[in-house]
């Protein structure tokens, strides 16, 4: 039986990666901050419930415990993240982003993603075929980016794709460092969630399939990479 802890899966793309690897045979970890909002999702699905704040350092420790103390870890999916909006569900561009507001992004999504594979890390090394799935964004593309004409040069903010892009280099890192674990970046597409004010164009649904295929990767399968649905990114 495999087992995978999913960060921030109480609603959106975690949620629904949690169901869809639920219905392929794996126990799941439900992480949530909010631990009676993560009760009621795993109630659900379920789920095992895991209160678990990336961005606090004993709440993640706790969270590694109780894991342990279950068994083990095959599986960890670095979903939580955040994407900071102005006023209208603006995004916030160059000329009004500010050191607190980078700060409170990189928290989450990369310090959060640090702290939480630094945690479970001497679980997952005890396992026979260990995965890691780190959540990224077609805005983490440098190249993407940088390329006049796609909707991605058209993206205006500043934090959440250099957030996303720190979490690329990080994946490339934690590969080379263990290479007897899969580690990759994923990009799910825009996908309509609370994090984009639920103005995504995609489904969940559509969405969770890069991360549910990658949670699921073989031990010769691929490792260090960055993927959307469709197969590899440029950097």
């Amino acid at each position: 039986m495999t087992t995978t802890l999913i960060t921030g899966a109480n609603k959106g793309l975690g949620f629904e990666t949690a169901r869809r690897l639920i219905a392929a045979g794996h126990t799941v970890y439900l992480g949530s901050r909010d631990a009676e909002r993560g009760r009621r999702a795993a109630e659900q699905l379920g789920a095992r419930a895991v209160q678990l704040d990336v961005t606090d350092d004993a709440s993640v420790e706790a969270a590694a415990k109780a894991v342990a103390a279950d068994g083990g870890l095959d599986v960890l999916i670095n979903n939580a993240g955040i994407e900071e909006r102005g006023e209208g569900n603006t995004v916030i561009g160059a000329a009004d982003v500010t050191a607190d507001l980078m700060r409170q992004t990189f928290e989450t999504n990369v310090f959060g993603t640090v702290r939480v594979t630094h945690a479970f890390l001497p679980l997952l090394q005890r396992s026979a075929a260990p995965v890691v799935v780190n959540l990224s964004s077609g805005l983490a593309s440098l190249t993407g980016l940088s390329a006049p004409g796609t909707p991605a040069y058209a993206y205006p903010g500043v934090a959440y794709p250099a957030s996303k892009t720190a979490v690329n280099m990080i994946t490339v890192q934690y590969a080379k460092a263990f290479p007897n674990m899969r580690i990759n970046a994923v990009e799910p597409g825009f996908t309509k969630t609370d994090l984009n004010g639920n103005t995504g164009v995609q489904t969940v649904e559509q969405g969770a399939e890069i991360i549910v295929r990658m949670a699921q990767v073989e031990p010769d399968g691929p490792t260090g990479g960055y993927f959307d649905a469709e197969g590899a990114l440029p950097w």
